[in-house]
């Protein structure tokens, strides 16, 4: 059974849950040696406990500030360039 890791590895301390995959730091740690079965019944309540994590906005950086502040759209990222042929 597939790891529900998506490397975000953070640990919630109010709720001792990952931020990412919402497993303890038991259940991680553990994950290779539990059964197939046991994964499973961890992986079945993943989504509940992750509704139960507050996550916080991230902070506004120095550069968003100043955009917002004169009021600029964010800057989105350039453009890639077409491929040959189209």
């Amino acid at each position: 059974m597939a790891s529900p890791c998506i490397l975000v590895c953070s640990i919630d301390l109010q709720t001792g849950y990952c931020f990412g995959c919402g497993r303890t730091r038991d259940e991680i740690a553990g994950w290779m040696a539990y059964s197939d079965a046991e994964r499973s019944e961890i992986m079945a309540g993943l989504q509940a406990r992750l509704a139960t994590v507050e996550r916080k906005l991230r902070r506004e950086t120095r550069r968003q500030r100043l955009a917002r502040e004169r009021g600029e759209a964010p800057a989105s990222p350039p453009a890639l360039p077409e491929a040959p042929g189209q």
